[in-house]
């Protein structure tokens, strides 16, 4: 996320400049950022979990629908929209009053960490996403080495247990959804260092 401020806005006219610029924006009451462009490795990592999610989720028959990152998910508490790189909703989506244009009641949400966002998505992004009653799984997807992370919060608690999974041959499992996502499968056409200086 880059800071790019504009005045601050209501959250029509938010709604108004991203659909009159075609550019998206994060918002966090009534500020705007500009969202940059992400790595080779980033585009190609978000498109494999939306697909390895979505394919699961219906080997699986469960009743949950896969977002990519051009949806909104609303943050009430903090009166914020933001855009995470994957979410998945299970049943009826929730969207905030008068406003179709974003959902508000994710069972999981993904992040591809990058140099300029890490720590945000670690901290206090993380900290926002908590907020949403819903929201139980968390996974985090390095993109310069085979490595995710998962945080998983039981149902009617506040306690956060985290897994570690990282190589080409492990399965994350993801217990909000009870499926497994191959780690070859999620890294696949992902370009690493060392893969890029062996090619030159």
């Amino acid at each position: 996320m880059t800071a790019q401020r504009i005045k601050k806005l209501t959250v029509e006219e938010y709604v108004k400049l991203e659909r009159t610029t075609d550019t998206k924006y994060e918002y966090h009451n009534g500020e705007v950022f500009a969202m940059a462009g992400g790595t080779f490795n980033h585009s190609v990592l978000c498109g494999n979990i939306h697909v390895q999610l979505t394919n699961q989720i219906k080997a699986v028959n469960k009743n949950c629908y896969t977002f990519n990152s051009e949806m909104k998910l609303n943050l009430d508490d903090y009166n914020s929209y933001v855009y995470p790189d994957a979410m998945v909703v299970c049943g009826d989506f929730k969207q905030p009053v008068d406003f179709e244009d974003a959902i508000t009641n994710p069972i999981l949400i993904v992040e591809v960490l990058s140099d300029s966002t890490e720590s945000y998505d670690r901290g206090e992004k993380f900290q926002k996403y908590q907020s949403i009653q819903s929201f139980s799984e968390y996974v985090l997807i390095a993109q310069n080495q085979p490595k995710v992370e998962v945080f998983y919060r039981a149902e009617n608690t506040n306690n956060w247990q985290i897994n570690y999974y990282e190589g080409l041959d492990n399965i994350v499992h993801l217990q909000s959804l009870q499926i497994d996502i191959d780690m070859k499968a999620l890294y696949e056409r992902v370009v690493f260092k060392e893969d890029s200086k062996k090619n030159k």
